[in-house]
């Protein structure tokens, strides 16, 4: 029986959550040849290790250094066997579905690209960044400088779909991303000059140009214990606004120069904000 499904998980300091995460899969993958591969990426809580027996059916790597979230999806995708990948955070839950029916409904698609899923937090609210579009000079603005939450727009975050929708978006997170391996393979897989954040960006965008379709599936739920595993400092400023900064120098700095110079500005103003507001 072929191998359909390989589920990734990058861990960093997060075991209890881990532990839900793969209970949740236990729980939501039936009917599915399916495995798990959990890459540590160094973490300093190293409990993560009790969890080898409670699941001996799971692949455990451990990486000796922590080259961020691209790097270790590459890696560890290298040992996968499946048709499909799904990337998944370790502080996510699936809910209330079966994974047979996303990947039916990527069987379904002759250019599928890939797919995610309506997010919430713990108390419930709606993740806006569970369906994107690829940033540019007037999305980014809204997105950075208003609070503009237009409804029934096509801004930053795809406010004329619907939460509960089936749609074709442009951008879906890395929280929960589902893709062909070999299609994975063949764009070159995650863009390893992003430490962490704007990779799923990058790696939306891609298959767009390719000429793939990437689908926000909003019957399917996911619970984002969101942030969790990230303290918000200088540090997190710091690369969150240098994942915008190099999104922008590969895209826009050649072929959009005007975009690009009021992008480049934005990026900056905005983290000076930040930085401010974090004093």
């Amino acid at each position: 029986m072929n191998m359909k499904l390989s589920v990734i998980i990058v861990n960093y300091n997060v075991t209890q959550l881990l532990r839900n995460c793969l209970l949740s899969l236990q729980k939501y993958i039936k009917d599915v040849n399916y495995e798990v591969i959990v890459i540590d990426n160094a973490s300093t809580d190293t409990s993560w290790k009790e969890l080898i027996p409670e699941f001996p059916n799971i692949h455990f790597i451990s990486s000796n250094i922590n080259g961020g979230f691209s790097k270790a999806n590459n890696k560890a995708i290298k040992t996968a066997k499946g048709e499909y990948v799904l990337l998944l955070n370790p502080d996510t839950e699936l809910e209330g579905f079966y994974i047979k029916e996303l990947l039916d409904f990527s069987d379904s698609k002759v250019k599928f690209g890939c797919l995610g899923v309506r997010m919430h937090d713990v108390e419930g609210n709606f993740l806006p960044e569970s369906k994107r579009s690829v940033p540019d000079m007037f999305n980014s603005f809204e997105k950075l400088f208003t609070n503009l939450k237009k409804n029934n727009s096509k801004s930053y975050y795809r406010n004329d779909v619907g939460e509960d929708a089936i749609a074709e978006v442009e951008v879906i997170t890395g929280a929960f991303l589902l893709i062909k391996r070999a299609v994975y393979e063949e764009i070159g897989g995650l863009d390893e000059s992003y430490f962490m954040y704007g990779e799923d960006i990058d790696l939306c965008y891609t298959l767009l140009r390719k000429g793939y379709e990437n689908y926000y599936y909003g019957k399917a739920s996911l619970l984002h214990h969101k942030g969790e595993s990230t303290v918000k400092d200088e540090v997190y400023l710091k690369r969150f606004y240098g994942a915008m900064q190099i999104f922008i120098d590969k895209y826009y700095k050649e072929s959009k120069p005007m975009q690009y110079s009021f992008l480049k500005a934005g990026l900056k103003l905005r983290h000076q904000i930040e930085k401010i507001r974090l004093k």
